[in-house]
């Protein structure tokens, strides 16, 4: 394992309210940067969440639900209400949100730097929280490597030209950077996911990973691409998803040596082969926790079933 906070992720928590037709609503922990600081600690991983959190019932909630997997829990201080979404699901269990969420983080300071970054979502684009983000991944890149998952949310991104300069602005940041192919559809309408791929690692990054739903996944990588397809799943919803699919990656990153300043340039370096395993480990993370209700991700026991089943 890890040191304690090793892993660093900045982002907002949101208090998932799922919808149903017919059913009661039910409350579950979300916001992606949570999600991801959840998946990476049942992973086994030492991670720190940089966020605000409310002293309301939603904030308990998530606050218990992250301690539970073992997240250490940093806020600003700052009183803010708990975001909250609620998410309509469909008979296939694909969500849409609305959201009630506000980001204003400010400065924390640290006990010590952290091996490796991951941001992204709202935390990354809302004002005035925005700017606390980008400069804390700016001061802390040059001894941590830096992932980034835009996870775009329409209805909160403002002034599309301006969101996609914020979003640009932390790919350029990053090292390794994960899109869906709908992220990228809004972000650039009518483009081929891949083009933009290919545009983004060219910008900075080592390594960019776009999800395709059910269609798997691929990844762009200075010496070409890979793809894997998704792995069989019986869909309970969809809610949390590409964030399993982002810790996922991140573990087998780190299992390969790739996180941290010392490992950005085998990072580079990284062969077809070591990526398509990467890959795989991320579509199973993803596959697992679609066949539960939530943002659930698997716990390394897990995860190493359903990699054991694809086979």
């Amino acid at each position: 394992m890890l040191d304690r906070f090793d892993l660093l992720v900045i982002g907002e928590c949101v208090a998932d309210i799922v919808r149903r037709p017919g059913l009661a609503d039910r409350v579950h922990p979300g916001g992606s940067p949570a999600n991801v600081a959840h998946g990476l600690a049942r992973l086994g991983h030492a991670t720190t969440l940089l966020t605000q959190l409310g002293p309301d019932p939603h904030g308990r909630l998530i606050r218990d639900h992250l301690a539970a997997a073992g997240v250490e829990v940093r806020t600003d201080g700052a009183p803010a209400a708990t975001p909250s979404a609620a998410v309509e699901l469909d008979g296939a269990g694909r969500a849409t949100y609305t959201f009630e969420i506000g980001w204003t983080l400010g400065p924390v300071a640290l006990d010590r730097p952290p091996h490796h970054v991951h941001t992204g979502s709202v935390a990354a684009v809302l004002e005035p929280g925005e700017a606390t983000v980008v400069g804390a991944v700016e001061s802390l890149r040059a001894t941590a490597t830096v992932s980034y998952d835009p996870n775009v949310r329409p209805a909160l991104m403002g002034d599309h030209a301006t969101a996609v300069r914020r979003v640009e602005r932390c790919v350029a940041l990053s090292d390794v950077v994960k899109a869906s192919d709908e992220d990228l559809d809004w972000l650039y309408p009518g483009q081929e996911p891949e083009r933009v791929a290919e545009r983004w690692l060219a910008s900075g990054p080592a390594l960019v990973l776009v999800t395709r739903g059910g269609d798997g996944a691929l990844a762009v990588l200075p010496g070409g691409r890979e793809a894997v397809d998704a792995l069989p799943a019986e869909v309970v919803d969809t809610v949390g998803a590409g964030d399993a699919f982002m810790s996922g990656a991140l573990h087998a990153l780190a299992a390969h040596g790739m996180l941290g300043a010392d490992g950005r340039e085998r990072l580079r370096r990284a062969d077809r082969a070591l990526v398509t395993d990467v890959l795989r480990y991320a579509v199973a993370s993803a596959a697992v926790t679609v066949a539960r209700a939530g943002a659930n991700p698997p716990d390394a026991a897990e995860l190493r079933a359903a990699l054991g089943a694809a086979r």
